[in-house]
């Protein structure tokens, strides 16, 4: 027989973090299928560099290295950045991009709980403004395990025969070299990077991604508002340009299926140290950073801005909890 009190004991960081790395092997294993092994050799890469660096860290602040790097935390970051970064990129970007996250946007902040910026997309937005030409070399197929680790580890990078644009790269690039007589259909029928909604074999990737989101929200590492927002306000913003004027502007379908969408609807705008905590300010932080990231998309200088809607919106996290917070208990429209 069940007695009360029915309190929840609050799960530890740890036991959420592990959640979420499970969460993230149906995207690998798809991510693997789809485009080869180098994206083993990259978690590997990262997550080595990661533990060493939060070790480090750890250990200059004073702090137990032990029980800290247990929590997953750093883990976490370095499989979205190996995740977010091309799989075939030479291994010091990935080094780099990791170190960038770990020792700057987290510790340099305070640690675990105090970052006001998503260290994997700091990662990201670092490595994409500093090195644009290698974080744009895409496998255009699967590639053998060997070509991938020799081109991780120092092949050539004259990648011409084997790399291709993103999709979303490859849209916005025929539309402004096409003039006015290029339409979105038409640069989506020469295939290529295109597969039957988005981009070539990121439909899968992208599926793996929502079984993932959905065992987190089932098992509450998540809730609701974020994922549903996001996705909702892409499709909103995307859906009207598109009914407008759909020579011009994709379609919702393939906004959702391209890029990084859906693991940022799961893995990223979720995530509970950067992002809003109250329930409307969830909503609003998820739907600002799809609208934000589908303007660069249209009319950036970048083909998916992701990354930069996720930081900008993380910079008005303080406000948003400022103005959403609920009335206090007892007090009708009292805020605190």
């Amino acid at each position: 027989m069940f007695n009360s009190p029915f309190v929840r004991k609050p799960a530890s960081v740890t036991a959420v973090m592990v959640k979420v790395l499970l969460a993230l092997l149906p995207g690998v294993a798809l991510y693997v299928w789809q485009f080869g092994p180098g994206i083993l050799v990259q978690l590997g890469l990262a997550s080595a560099t990661a533990l060493a660096a939060e070790a480090a860290m750890l250990s200059a602040r004073g702090r137990p290295v032990g029980r800290f790097l247990a929590d997953g935390s750093a883990l976490v970051t370095a499989w979205l950045i190996a995740l977010t970064f091309p799989p075939i990129a030479p291994w010091w970007i990935v080094v780099v991009g990791t170190l960038v996250a770990i020792v700057v946007a987290k510790h340099l902040y305070g640690g675990l709980g105090q970052n006001p910026f998503n260290p994997a997309m700091v990662a990201f937005c670092a490595m994409i403004v500093s090195f644009p030409a290698l974080m744009s070399q895409w496998p255009a197929a699967h590639l053998d395990a060997a070509t991938q680790i020799g081109l991780i580890f120092g092949g050539s990078r004259d990648l011409d025969a084997i790399t291709a644009a993103t999709p979303l790269d490859a849209l916005r690039t025929g539309l402004r070299s096409g003039g006015e007589q290029a339409s979105v259909a038409a640069i989506l029928s020469q295939g290529g990077a295109f597969g039957f909604a988005g981009g070539k074999g990121w439909e899968w990737i992208g599926l793996g991604y929502v079984l993932g989101g959905l065992f987190m929200w089932q098992q509450r590492v998540i809730t609701w508002h974020m994922p549903v927002a996001f996705l909702a306000a892409l499709t909103v913003i995307s859906g009207s340009f598109h009914l407008i004027d759909g020579s011009r502007f994709a379609s919702p379908l393939f906004h959702l299926a391209s890029g990084g969408t859906l693991l940022a609807a799961f893995f990223i705008v979720t995530d509970p140290i950067s992002g809003a905590t109250t329930p409307r300010g969830k909503l609003i932080f998820a739907a600002g950073i799809a609208v934000i990231a589908w303007l660069i998309r249209s009319f950036g200088a970048y083909p998916d801005g992701l990354a930069f809607a996720v930081l900008l919106m993380n910079i008005c996290v303080p406000i948003i909890d400022m103005k959403t917070q609920p009335p206090v208990f007892g007090h009708k429209g009292d805020k605190p």
